[in-house]
């Protein structure tokens, strides 16, 4: 990334369908994350803790159809999800953010896509697709911890758009500006939900400050 242009935070924040969270909670959770000194087990906690917490912010306009229903006291009106959801984690390190999502929606569909980094181009490249041939669902959501240079994003996105599913979002934990502009432009159509926006990436492509690798760090393979 040395010699690379790179928007600034206010830059992309002005960007439309972003969504950065601030809730305290999160900033609570994220602060935990970000330390050297949590251990993984913890740490894989606190990705799926902050999974369900992205989840609920991200489901927010989902579709509602009515539902006639019993309780003890009498019969009234509820409602219920109007088509299925699925969520699709980029393997390795999507998979705590997806067991997030699941205790929010036990019933939602995940769909497996492995992408991995070239740390020479910092190009995205698929490795696994455990994705099914037909889709009956109102939303697709992919989520990744971490959003830096926006190459596996795009690609994912790009793979899920061609199930031709009607509505597509991005769910990560930390983004930096430049992946998310770079995003945000590839996608316009997608909304984009991230749990903190840092300040930019190093010469190497990872952000900072960060949090290190979610995906060593959620299994503790360092």
């Amino acid at each position: 990334m040395q010699g690379v242009p790179q928007p600034t935070r206010d830059e992309v924040l002005k960007l439309p369908r972003v969504h950065i969270s601030s809730h305290p909670v999160m900033a609570h959770k994220m602060t935990l994350l970000r330390n050297k000194n949590t251990p993984p087990p913890q740490f894989y906690q606190l990705v799926k803790e902050i999974g369900s917490l992205l989840a609920y912010e991200a489901t927010e306009n989902l579709a509602l159809e009515k539902s006639e229903i019993e309780t003890p006291l009498q019969s009234t009106t509820g409602y219920r999800l109007a088509g299925g959801i699925g969520v699709t984690p980029i393997l390795r390190a999507g998979l705590g953010l997806a067991e997030g999502f699941r205790q929010v929606i036990p019933d939602v569909q995940v769909w497996h896509l492995g992408l991995r980094r070239d740390e020479e181009t910092l190009q995205a490249m698929e490795y696994y697709n455990r994705l099914p041939h037909q889709v009956d669902l109102q939303v697709v959501y992919a989520v990744d911890p971490m959003l830096a240079t926006g190459g596996s994003a795009i690609d994912a996105i790009n793979i899920l758009k061609r199930r031709g599913i009607p509505r597509l979002s991005y769910l990560g934990i930390i983004a930096a500006p430049y992946g998310l502009q770079r995003l945000a432009q590839a996608h316009p159509d997608i909304d984009i939900y991230v749990a903190a926006l840092d300040e930019s990436l190093n010469d190497m492509g990872y952000i900072v400050p960060g949090l290190g690798d979610a995906g060593d760090r959620q299994f503790g393979t360092f």
